[in-house]
């Protein structure tokens, strides 16, 4: 879909080339009834500020009306449950919320402990429980007494604690499935502060999540692994304890409404069902199996628009990338395209004429070819597929950072974090002339670290930045980050060290043409709310092999933004050295290395960033922005 964009001018060089995409995507829907008796569809709305209302559509007349959820923005729905009392909940950004699609208003609102329930459910007496990321946090509200309690943490791990799916049985306890490190399942009494873990710790499953549901019969059933064989073994959870079965329970779950982001509730209390519902064409389709009919509906809704997680210039002359959606942007035309994205979009680099993707999830690796036509996400083998899927890295690496279209000519190079509950990131070699991989393990480069940076040396070497990070969940087991030197024939490491003590990763390097590498050094281990601080920019020199600048940058230029492809550093043809801060652009000395101001800018810069035709491109949000360099 193309769209003309008139660019503003914000001034001190600055331009607003405006939103690539304007649509909005859907964290949970469900089917039910309003105040009235008519069918209403519920979805929780998110674009580039995160879940920021939940939609309501009338099913026969398609009026809707979206409710500005009331909480701070920046997070969303990871879980919802539709009562049997007709109310819808969720709990993210620390607030657990009841909305009344009856009163059509949010009826309960209650801050609580970070940060976002992974898991909820509702009990035999109505009530409604959610277990919270990242610590295992437990929530309760009772919808006819209003009372509302929050636990706390009631289990402690050294890692980041998912617990995707939540049941209660017949005897008033919870039971929990822990991922992803290693699983486990686990018990909470109502009247306890303490979840009691239910199987030893020789038989947890390591990389993996539990999973649980309830059935009819008031039991809760357990398999231990959910990524292996659901032949079990399966767990019969009940008062408390836990009873290791020799066959599959009888599988007849409870019918709760509740699921995870994708939940997709489509029965109406009518007996009609949602077949669909288009927010690309913002159309919701209703099938009425008794009379064998359907009905399509338009609805409305307002979106700031799709967000931009990375940019970067395309061998057609735009710039391109996205997240949720694929764009492009012509800077001739003044004029964008969106498109169906291939995942993702977290790492890019071009070569030849083509254009290189890593998407998250499962580590996939893209080429799309900008002189044919954008099909979107296609199979592998399909014809004519473009972008064209050329392998998939997981688990050895599933959320890519960082990603080098090597000068060779040929090779394509890919790094980043393992697939959640993992430690340790591999790397991908991909050879363009016989499409054939190779895919190292962290343990074929340094156990326990990640690649999370990468820079092309001459005779063919490559130096590579890694990181401590472990997958989504996963348990951090190195010390701090390293330098290293991998020779791309032999995929040996030839040279190693912590260059710079204490820090946690090397999260973007670039090289200059002066043979100079410059790089954003971070001190914290990986947490979004302290990822802004504590960063340190350097130079390092390949040929001896040394740190030879190192400045802290927090203190004069502030913070800079958090993406999983990082494009903060620009260099220009003629060899300057431009940093992107969120408060503005950066330059460094081209004889000292000191970075100094170049301009303040009038937005926040985001996402990264690229060079193309004298102006540096960088994201805020939904929008793209450039500068006037040269």
């Amino acid at each position: 879909m193309s769209t003309r964009r008139k660019t503003r001018d914000l001034g001190n060089g600055f331009r607003d080339h405006g939103v690539g995409c304007t649509l909005a995507g859907t964290r949970g829907i469900v089917a039910t009834k309003d105040g009235a008796g008519r069918d209403v569809a519920l979805a929780w709305l998110s674009d580039c500020r995160a879940c920021f209302g939940l939609l309501m559509i009338d099913a026969e007349t398609g009026k809707s009306e979206t409710f500005p959820v009331p909480v701070p923005p920046g997070d969303s729905p990871f879980a919802s449950v539709l009562s049997s009392g007709n109310k819808f909940y969720s709990h993210f950004n620390s607030v657990f919320l009841e909305f009344d699609p009856v009163k059509r208003a949010f009826t309960h609102v209650f801050k609580t402990m970070p940060r976002v329930g992974m898991g909820m459910t509702e009990d035999d007496a109505g009530r409604i429980w959610a277990v919270t990321y990242p610590d295992s946090g437990v929530l309760m509200f009772d919808p006819r007494s209003g009372e509302f309690r929050d636990y706390g943490s009631v289990h402690s791990e050294n890692w980041r604690q998912y617990s995707r799916t939540v049941a209660a049985d017949d005897a008033g306890w919870l039971y929990f499935a822990l991922g992803n490190t290693f699983s486990q399942l686990l018990a909470l009494h109502p009247d306890s502060k303490t979840a009691v873990p239910l199987l030893p710790e020789s038989e947890r499953v390591p990389g993996v999540s539990s999973y649980i549901y309830r059935d009819m019969d008031g039991r809760v059933y357990g398999l231990l692994n959910q990524n292996g064989s659901w032949d079990g073994p399966w767990y019969e959870l009940h008062g408390g304890r836990a009873v290791k079965l020799d066959k599959k329970p009888p599988n007849n779950p409870k019918p709760i409404i509740c699921g995870l982001q994708c939940l997709f509730h489509k029965d109406f209390p009518s007996g009609k069902k949602i077949k669909n519902l288009d927010m690309t064409e913002r159309k919701l389709t209703i099938a009425d199996p008794g009379a064998g009919t359907e009905k399509v509906v338009s609805f409305s809704y307002e979106s700031e628009g799709s967000h931009l997680m990375a940019v970067a210039a395309a061998p057609d002359g735009t710039i391109s990338g996205g997240a949720a959606w694929w764009v492009s942007y012509d800077p001739k035309a003044d004029a964008w395209t969106h498109g169906q994205s291939p995942g993702q979009a977290n790492s890019l680099d071009s070569q030849g004429g083509l254009f290189y993707i890593g998407t998250y999830t499962h580590g996939k690796l893209h080429e799309w070819n900008p002189a044919l036509p954008w099909t979107g996400s296609k199979p592998k083998d399909e014809p004519g597929a473009n972008p064209r899927l050329l392998t998939v890295c997981d688990p050895i690496v599933y959320r890519p950072h960082c990603l080098l279209a090597h000068p060779d000519g040929r090779t394509v190079v890919m790094g980043g974090t393992p697939a959640y509950g993992y430690t340790g990131g591999g790397l991908l070699f991909w050879d363009r002339k016989t499409e054939i991989r190779v895919l190292l393990e962290h343990t074929d480069l340094l156990a326990d670290h990640c690649a999370m940076s990468l820079v092309a040396l001459p005779g063919g070497k490559l130096l590579v930045g890694s990181g401590t990070r472990a997958g989504t969940g996963g348990e951090i087991r190195a010390k701090e980050a390293e330098l290293y030197v991998l020779d791309m024939a032999s995929k040996k490491i030839e040279w190693r060290a912590a260059s710079i003590p204490g820090a946690q990763e090397y999260s973007e390097m670039r090289l200059g043409p002066d043979g100079l590498v410059y790089g954003i050094a971070d001190f914290r281990v990986y947490e979004p709310s302290l990822m802004d601080e504590e960063k340190l920019f350097f130079v390092f020199d390949p040929a001896r092999r040394e740190i030879i600048h190192r400045e802290d940058t927090a203190a004069e230029f502030g913070t800079m933004h958090l993406q999983q492809g990082q494009r903060k550093i620009v260099i220009s043809p003629r060899g300057r050295v431009f940093l992107i801060f969120r408060k503005g652009i950066a330059c460094a000395d081209p004889a000292t290395h000191k970075l100094s101001w170049l301009a303040r800018s009038p937005v926040s810069a985001d996402a990264g960033g690229d060079w193309l035709d004298g102006r540096i491109y960088f994201a805020g949000g939904s929008h793209l922005y450039s500068f006037q360099v040269e």
